[in-house]
């Protein structure tokens, strides 16, 4: 079976096909919601310059809206917002996120490719899975559940190998879990031991804006509910990306292959949905407002310290997912 590839014809039809689907979805809200004015024009170039997308996906979602009743075809070109045959006077203004009543700042359609979001979803998959023990992915089973080749499928488990989240031992099934206290544990004496050393070397490479804006943003997250994107943001702001001047390439290799602690967390917190704990952040923040002082030895002490503590956490956080009933978790995935 033939890999697909972002450059290969299979792989643009692919996403093409995913991306007319978010905009029919997206613009049927809008115009079953009667956000827009009758009479509005749609015109393929411009929807898709505004979801930044080939004219394609843009051309079958309008055909598909227009199948559904709720554009109309008229004498000019495009669409027009009307009923068949209704009456109604053409409307040609320029089409904006304020027209559509959109986010201004919301990427309005998912421009991924669908081997990419299989990605995401297997590592939240697997992640979540390891917690609550052993489990074996089925390949086969994977494909047909994403409804994607077997091969897509082979090379998202082997990325996800390199984050230390599934296993594969030659001619065997690929495995992941159960993740333990004494794995957890030396998952942070490996951090603690490489990130405030990274730290004291990439502080004076960071720059002021964006600490600031990570300080920022970690004290306006004081007493939220985070999803897990947020969560999973806010982590990498302080052990990846504030360690990535440091310039040891193997080092952060190694610190991206200890995932075990983000996950632990990632979970607890998704599955109790209750607010970050306030002690996080600040020490989180501590980090960011040495590092701003330009104290690197300090912001390296504030790190170790963040590290022990965030220890006890976890561990905590482990015993009480312990507990937990296990969540439920697609069908090829198979306790051992």
């Amino acid at each position: 079976m033939t890999m697909r590839t972002k450059s290969s014809p299979a792989a643009t039809e692919e996403t093409a096909s995913a991306r007319y689907e978010d905009i029919r979805q997206l613009l049927y809200t809008v115009l079953k919601q009667k956000r827009v004015p009758q009479g509005l024009v749609l015109l393929e170039g411009p929807l898709a310059q505004l979801f930044g997308t080939s004219r394609v996906p843009v051309r079958r979602a309008l055909s598909l809206l227009h199948d559904e009743g709720l554009i109309a075809r008229f004498e000019g070109r495009g669409f027009i917002v009307a009923k068949e045959a209704q009456e109604v006077e053409p409307l040609r203004i320029a089409l904006t996120r304020e027209l559509l009543g959109l986010d201004e700042q919301e990427a309005l359609v998912d421009t991924r490719s669908t081997g990419e979001k299989v990605l995401e979803n297997l590592q939240v998959v697997l992640s979540t899975a390891m917690v609550f023990g052993c489990y074996q992915v089925d390949e086969q089973q994977a494909a047909q559940h994403y409804n994607i080749s077997r091969a897509v499928i082979r090379e998202s488990l082997m990325r996800l190998r390199d984050k230390g989240l599934v296993e594969k031992e030659p001619y065997s099934q690929w495995l992941t879990g159960p993740l333990t206290a004494r794995e957890i544990a030396d998952h942070f004496e490996i951090r603690a031991s490489l990130e405030p050393t990274a730290l004291r070397k990439a502080g004076r490479h960071l720059a002021v804006d964006w600490l600031t804006a990570s300080l920022e943003k970690a004290q306006k997250f004081k007493g939220k509910q985070l999803t897990a994107a947020e969560l999973e943001l806010l982590e990498e702001d302080l052990h990846v990306r504030c360690l990535e001047p440091a310039g040891n390439k193997l080092m952060m290799q190694i610190l991206r292959q200890n995932q075990s602690p983000f996950i632990v967390t990632r979970i607890f917190y998704d599955l109790l949905a209750i607010p970050v704990e306030t002690a996080m952040l600040e020490e989180h923040s501590l980090v960011y407002e040495m590092l701003l002082k330009g104290n690197w030895e300090l912001a390296a002490a504030c790190l170790r310290d963040h590290l022990e503590r965030a220890q006890v956490r976890t561990l905590q956080r482990l015993k009480v997912l312990s507990v937990l009933p296990v969540p439920a978790l697609p069908s090829f995935m198979e306790r051992r």
